[in-house]
């Protein structure tokens, strides 16, 4: 990337340090675009500069349209660029604020707002709610599993660890009537039940699979990173844990958590001939050797 500002026209390290802090807390508390994302990274790395750097340098920088550098201030609640600069420039003049210390790694960074996610999830996981969901899923027979997209790699994690212990786990992982007709079917055979992951961005056809399911007169759990939205309103109970926008794609390390919270609590309320089966499978796969010694 070209540099817009010469190297010489830079603020002090510690008024860097209070600019970089502000301009993290901005980012963390925002969804953003891919591009959005590149213009944060871009100003991150250069905390020393961004107050001084118009929105055609950036665009210019970042390989982008000037308006989109508009977009990413409209997207931090400002009323446009200048204002968002104002912000960041105001850190230099507020000699109240701490001295936020030397700018973390980058990639340290990111991992710390993902630890910030989990404390997240922690705080707002209620074991009995937890348990409750688990306890519906656990009966359904068969129980469908729905993942599109970029959630699809969670539904069949939790699929693939499920189907250890309960009988009938079928995993659906392709939108449109191919969706309908299984998730119709399931019902048939006697599913109350399914369980959907829906994680941003969020996929029109996981919307109309989930407005399908209750037609077809299944319940629905979902899993996702916001209580209220346009895939919440078709679910019957939500289940929330934060996805990490900081990465250049998002980071889904909470919502694998809580797959992992839910398949425990799920195996626990299946009856106990079925938890047998996941001590069954350990004696037979030690007999075969399909595992490498530790």
């Amino acid at each position: 990337m070209s540099e817009p500002v010469d190297a010489g026209v830079a603020v002090a390290s510690d008024d860097a340090s209070r600019v970089a802090a502000r301009l993290r807390e901005l980012v963390e508390g925002h969804r953003l675009s891919p591009a959005q994302r590149r213009i944060a990274r871009y100003l991150l790395d250069r905390p020393d500069r961004a107050v001084f750097l118009t929105s055609v340098d950036i665009a210019e920088a970042v390989g982008i349209s000037q308006p989109s550098v508009t977009r990413f201030a409209f997207a931090l609640g400002f009323t446009g660029f200048p204002e968002f600069r104002d912000h960041l420039r105001a850190a230099l003049r507020d000699g109240r604020e701490p001295d936020a210390g030397p700018a973390p790694d980058p990639i340290q960074a990111m991992v710390d707002s993902e630890i910030r996610n989990l404390e997240l999830l922690r705080d707002g996981l209620g074991a009995t709610r937890l348990g409750e969901v688990a306890a519906r899923l656990a009966a359904s027979r068969p129980l469908p599993v729905v993942g599109l997209r970029v959630s699809a790699p969670l539904a069949h994690l939790f699929g693939y660890l499920a189907a250890k212990a309960h009988p009938d786990v079928r995993v659906i992982d392709t939108p449109g009537s191919t969706l309908e007709d299984r998730l119709s079917r399931a019902a048939q055979a006697g599913a109350t039940w399914t369980l959907a992951f829906g994680l941003p961005r969020y996929p029109r056809e996981l919307r109309e699979g989930l407005i399908w399911a209750r037609r077809a007169g299944l319940r629905v759990a979902l899993v996702t990173d916001h209580s209220v939205g346009a895939l919440a309103e078709h679910a019957d109970v939500v289940l929330t844990a934060p996805v990490s926008s900081q990465f250049a794609f998002d980071s889904q390390a909470a919502p694998s958590v809580l797959c992992a919270a839910l398949v425990h609590s799920m195996v626990y309320a299946l009856p106990t001939e079925e938890q047998a089966a996941i001590e069954e499978f350990e004696n037979t796969a030690a007999e075969r050797r399909l595992f490498l010694p530790e």
